[in-house]
């Protein structure tokens, strides 16, 4: 079981010293989260029962692959992910070069976790379409993973039309895609292209058994063999070895935590509410869990 670490809401100068007590606590990977900004946004926010953002206008929201580029420079082994990164928001070459050369200068320690978004007003800013932001994601993860082969590279497809061009650098070893989202359509892209599925939510037993049974049957309807995915699930379970042998037991490789939610009172008296009580609070999520599995 992989202990993938959710930084998101965290201050941007928090997140050099967190990713230097991630890597010590054996955290598989750091994940950050990706808005561009802050409105009175009309579009719902899906993951809230009242479609009101669990944020305001105060909430960081660094950039993300100048974070995990900053992040790679004070680590060693410590792996980063957008968690998840909204992709059709931007220009395809602007996601290949920013993502290629993290990788490069992390020596290939970046999963690419994406999605398609929810959040219209961010497609209208950066002037991309929302209503193709699936079909065009489609497209662009075929179209990223040639660009960072290297090489000369042609495309003609409904979305994208180019070349011959490359880019440069490219990263050494392939960059993983992990799909994020439970929707048919982000399953089923996960299924037939991701690496790897990415949950959006907290899941509990019941909700996540139907998602992994969905994974099962879209793998199989594609072709792939049911480990041919990873799978990284945020779970609404107590932390505890035994809980999540289990649920590896399941078929999930990885489960997604931020161990400060759950400061005791003599935590949050003791290191307030800074980058102090996450370090101290994942310390001892490292020696209580991490190191009994």
């Amino acid at each position: 079981m992989q202990f993938w670490l959710g930084a998101s809401f965290v201050e941007t100068g928090q997140f050099l010293e967190l990713a230097g007590a991630a890597e010590r606590c054996g955290i598989h990977t750091l994940t950050l989260s990706d808005h561009i900004f802050y409105a009175d946004f009309e579009s719902p926010y899906p993951y809230s029962s009242t479609g009101a953002p669990r944020w305001n206008a105060d909430t960081h929201w660094p950039d993300a692959w100048v974070t995990i580029g900053a992040m790679a420079a004070v680590t060693t082994t410590l792996r980063f992910a957008p968690n998840v990164y909204i992709a059709p928001a931007r220009d395809l070459f602007t996601v290949a070069k920013q993502v290629s050369t993290a990788a490069v200068l992390s020596g290939n320690r970046v999963t690419f976790g994406v999605g398609v978004g929810w959040c219209k007003e961010e497609f209208v800013q950066t002037g991309q379409d929302f209503h193709t932001r699936g079909r065009r994601l489609d497209e662009m993860i075929p179209a990223l993973r040639e660009l960072w082969a290297g090489g000369t590279v042609t495309h003609h497809g409904a979305h994208y039309d180019y070349g011959p061009l490359s880019i440069s650098p490219v990263p050494s070893a392939p960059v993983p895609f992990f799909v994020g989202g439970d929707s048919e359509a982000a399953l089923r892209r996960a299924a037939r292209t991701g690496d790897g599925w990415m949950g959006n939510r907290i899941y509990t037993e019941e909700r996540l058994d139907p998602v992994l049974a969905d994974l099962r049957r879209y793998l199989k309807e594609y072709g792939r063999a049911e480990d041919a995915l990873q799978i990284i699930a945020p779970l609404a379970v107590m932390p505890d070895a035994a809980t999540y042998r289990r649920f590896a037991d399941k078929g999930v490789t990885g489960t997604m935590a931020a161990p400060w939610w759950l400061a005791t009172p003599e935590e949050k008296a003791r290191y307030g509410d800074g980058v102090e009580l996450k370090v101290a609070t994942m310390e001892r999520f490292a020696e209580e869990v991490i190191s009994k599995m």
